[in-house]
């Protein structure tokens, strides 16, 4: 159920029942050779497809995150973490005033999480409204199911090459490409970081048999749907 595809007047009646939304959060940022909107493709992606059979309304994915790591990448556009943190809880606030109380957000995007602090705040200052901050492709489950496949995985790396984030006539390498040296990276400024890093690929095999990511993919969309449907306060 998406907020896309009801009107107010439906919104009006749902949360007469059923207090629960769901908001994705990813980011614009270089991906390799997959798309520049992986992260915002597949936070909405999983959102939907997790609370669907709930019928609990999913909003709109927020696009935009913070990556200032890799705005020397064309395409890239990042927020300052500032107004990311006040993008997000102006959100909360108008769907609290549509009188949603216990909100999951999806994220998926790792930059992002230095904004879960500005929801902590939020929450101190709206007593009785519950938020879950859940980095969907890291929950314990999905990530163990990653691991069991492949160990090396990362950013633009196999582990986010999913058949809706490919891009039609663009081929993923064949080879395994050496991990980075995370601390060195970062360390350094943006045009630097590309420098070091090349394509984006942080390191790993670039795509895996879609076997693979559909077995991951449906272990992902459970382990949200069991976060947006139970375990509240």
């Amino acid at each position: 159920m998406r907020i896309a595809e009801m009107n107010w007047m439906q919104v009006e009646a749902h949360v007469r029942g059923d207090d629960r939304a769901v908001l994705p959060v990813g980011s614009t940022e270089q991906h390799a050779g997959l798309s520049l909107a992986v992260d915002s493709i597949l936070s909405e992606r999983v959102a939907a497809e997790a609370a669907g059979p709930l019928a609990v309304p999913v909003f709109p994915v927020v696009s935009y995150g913070f990556t200032p790591s890799f705005v020397d990448y064309p395409g890239t556009v990042t927020l300052r973490l500032s107004t990311l943190c006040a993008l997000l809880t102006d959100i909360l606030d108008g769907m609290v005033r549509s009188g949603f109380r216990r909100i999951t957000i999806v994220n998926g995007h790792g930059g992002n999480s230095p904004a879960h602090g500005a929801i902590l705040e939020w929450l101190d200052r709206n007593r009785g409204c519950q938020v879950k901050w859940h980095n969907w492709w890291n929950a314990p489950k999905t990530f163990a199911k990653v691991q069991a496949i492949d160990p090396v995985a990362s950013h633009a790396s196999w582990m986010e090459n999913f058949p809706w984030t490919r891009l039609p006539n663009v081929a993923s390498p064949a080879h395994q490409k050496p991990m980075m040296d995370l601390a060195r990276f970062q360390q350094l400024d943006p045009g630097a970081k590309k420098a070091l890093l090349g394509d984006g690929n942080y390191g790993g095999l670039y795509q895996r048999p879609d076997e693979d990511m559909l077995a991951i993919w449906d272990v992902a969309v459970e382990e949200t749907r069991a976060l947006i449907a139970d375990g509240w306060a």
